[in-house]
């Protein structure tokens, strides 16, 4: 059977949201920029969903040639796996990338050999795909304040920890948003009620930093964003809003992580008292999945989260 077609979303001010169908639809997306005939990535997906977004600049009129920039905002392999199949299929593109995570994209050897201690070999063959280098004079390494020219104006990086060190966000002054990578949370559009978005955290092993990432949210705020472009997933607006309810929920993970951290049990806790946490916010927002579906669609996520805030209360609890 064929897979399914990706869906594109049009966000205006030349910006499509691109679903790159990892695992299932609309949960990861990349974002394809335009501006004047000049094009940017921003995140990559992973390998297997390349050919589809090569198809898509076929189908729109696009020459490869016309992509300057491929740009993961942090070097997850959901955002950055299919970083050196793309490259290699766009002759005029640079990669660019966070100080900390260049050299991963360079030799991803230890991207590759972390995730397959995870996931075994053939999940992280089935996920990710060939996770290719990409060569180190194509790469720009973009430190805090850095900017690219693209068409008529021009994309400013900003450090962004809290979720992970080697994260950057991306400030589009002609949209007025943020490409977010992770740092503004996740929001699945299966969960959106007439209450708007839900949006939640997501702790990933081995970074979560609360106190740095109250503080990314406060260097994003200053730009007075009108939008923020999640790649799990899509466009958020009401950012002030959002922000509130992210730092809440970010408060609520270091409290259950908190009163968890000697528990004999900890990760199982950990993962059950998050999904419950979840469940409630859920129908508060007046959400209308059930809890069985809410639990499907969130499990993976909760699991990643149980695992990230034990590996920061270890952390502190070695400091």
């Amino acid at each position: 059977m064929d897979s399914p077609a990706p869906t594109v979303t049009d966000i205006g001010h030349g910006i499509r949201c691109i679903d790159t169908l990892q695992v299932r639809e609309q949960l990861a997306c990349c974002y394809l920029i335009d501006r004047d005939g000049e094009l940017a990535f921003v995140e990559a997906g992973t390998a297997p969903g390349v050919p589809r977004l090569l198809e898509l600049l076929e189908q729109w009129g696009y020459a490869r040639e016309q992509v300057r920039y491929v740009i993961p905002t942090h070097v997850h392999l959901d955002h950055a796996g299919g970083v050196g199949l793309l490259m290699r299929e766009l002759p005029s593109a640079q990669l660019v990338v966070h100080p900390r995570g260049a050299r991963h994209m360079i030799d991803p050897s230890k991207l590759i050999a972390g995730a397959t201690a995870v996931y075994g070999p053939r999940a992280m063959k089935d996920m990710y795909g060939e996770i290719l280098p990409v060569e180190e004079s194509r790469v720009i390494v973009a430190e805090d304040g850095h900017k690219i020219p693209l068409g008529d104006g021009e994309l400013q990086f900003i450090d962004s920890p809290g979720h992970a060190y080697h994260h950057f966000c991306v400030w589009d002054e002609t949209s007025s948003g943020f490409f977010t990578g992770d740092v503004f949370g996740l929001s699945y559009r299966d969960f959106d009620s007439e209450s708007g978005p839900y949006l939640f955290p997501t702790t990933t092993p081995v970074q979560f930093d609360p106190e740095a990432w109250n503080q990314t949210l406060d260097r994003l705020l200053a730009y007075k964003p009108q939008q923020m472009f999640l790649t799990h997933y899509g466009a958020i607006g009401q950012v002030p809003k959002h922000t509130e309810i992210l730092r809440e929920g970010i408060a609520r993970y270091v409290n259950i992580a908190q009163q968890l951290a000697q528990h004999p049990k900890r990760h199982e806790a950990l993962r059950n008292a998050l999904m419950e946490e979840a469940l409630i916010s859920l129908r508060d927002s007046a959400c209308t999945l059930s809890d069985d579906e809410a639990r499907q669609l969130l499990f993976f996520d909760m699991e990643l989260n149980a695992q990230g805030l034990g590996v920061w209360l270890d952390r502190r609890a070695n400091a």
